[in-house]
């Protein structure tokens, strides 16, 4: 019930943050053509063929290449499927005939480029690394059970269509998030991929600008769902025992937070976001907390970060630089576009506040922290 409250709470200050969109400065939003994307993406996930013309209209009106648009409609066939994608593609069909006939001349666009050399499966692994920050990551669990998927996963979706050109990546996960949250119900897949789509710089206003779109056009039970999983990943909010986390509130200055599921850390570790980057305030502050043994890839920041221990023993170490222990009270500067990674000593438990700015960009990720570097 606790955990409830609190998500309600955190969904309806999202709403209000939403509809504040309009007033804010247009460089904070999605661009005309990023929003198509975004608009385009969402009907065609429900079927909205009236609601896709227009977006399809909208599109070109802002500038999106014929090419461009039938690129996002071929890549929105592996998340949505190829009933809705021949659907959209049909109605694309229709939208350009309709604009031709009224002596509209739209941009045709750079060519897609097929993939005819190198093998399939190491380049998907290649995109996939590109997209997450993170080499030879481990096998999702339905790869354990049916091991063919991911070789379609590798060789299909990252090779075959990611590299075709045309949408830049960011692009392409501005599309897929859209049609993921339109769906509905498929939060694991939606957090992953807002996680990337933030590392290539969609930032938190630009994904309520999306689900503000949802809401109003498209689906508004779907919307909500959405709007209900970014208050948690932007939160903390515990999904585990609820009394397990009530528990460990009595003992803490700040809630434990969530389970961290990126595979960016080695290890158990907890996140509770504090404060998130905005327009007025660009810098983000999160409680982690780390099991012994765990800590995060290497990994470097635009803009640098601050660390402030809060209890617990830590390491903290830059590229080339001495390991050093963090305590209670202790505080790290680290500079900008320093590799680094920082985590919990061998037997104990460590808890830290991470202060990072957003003004230049997304934090990259790295190689992770061997056990022999992080016993040396």
């Amino acid at each position: 019930m606790r955990k409830q409250v609190i998500t309600k709470i955190l969904i309806a200050l999202m709403i209000l943050a939403t509809g504040s969109i309009s007033a804010q400065n247009d460089s904070k939003k999605l661009s005309p053509t990023d929003y198509s994307i975004a608009k385009i993406s969402a009907a065609t996930a429900k079927g909205d063929l009236e609601t896709l013309s227009d977006a399809l209209h909208e599109g070109l009106d802002n500038g999106l290449s014929i090419n461009k648009i039938k690129e996002e409609l071929v890549h929105l066939y592996a998340y949505c499927g190829f009933p809705r994608s021949l659907m959209a593609i049909n109605t694309l069909t229709d939208v350009l005939e309709n604009r031709k006939e009224r002596g509209i001349e739209d941009e045709i666009g750079e060519e897609p480029k097929d993939l005819t050399e190198g093998d399939k499966y190491e380049i998907g692994k290649e995109v996939l690394a590109e997209l997450t920050g993170v080499e030879d990551r481990p096998n999702a669990g339905y790869a354990e059970t049916v091991p063919i998927i991911e070789v379609f996963l590798k060789e299909h979706l990252f090779a075959d269509i990611f590299k075709r050109g045309v949408l830049s990546f960011k692009e392409r996960e501005i599309a897929t998030i859209s049609a993921l949250i339109t769906m509905g119900n498929l939060a694991p897949m939606l957090r992953g991929h807002i996680g990337i789509g933030m590392r290539l710089g969609v930032t938190e206003t630009q994904i309520l600008q999306i689900l503000d779109y949802i809401d109003t056009e498209i689906d508004q039970e779907s919307a909500l769902e959405g709007r209900e999983l970014v208050a948690t990943l932007i939160s903390g909010v515990p999904q585990d025992s609820e009394t397990d986390a009530a528990d460990y509130d009595k003992k803490k200055i700040f809630a434990k937070g969530e389970k961290i599921d990126a595979p960016v850390f080695t290890g158990t570790a907890w996140l509770n976001f504090l404060v998130t980057a905005d327009e007025v305030n660009r810098n983000a502050a999160g409680v982690v907390t780390f099991e012994p043994g765990a800590r995060t890839y290497w990994h470097q920041h635009p803009n640098g970060q601050i660390i402030l221990a809060l209890s617990g023993v830590g390491y903290y170490q830059e590229k080339g630089g001495s390991k050093r222990i963090l305590k209670k009270g202790d505080v790290v500067k680290c500079p900008a576009d320093i590799p680094h990674w920082h985590g919990a000593s061998p037997n104990e438990e460590f808890v830290q506040i991470a202060i990072t700015s957003r003004v230049d960009g997304a934090t990259e990720w790295m190689d992770a922290v061997t056990d022999e570097q992080y016993r040396e």
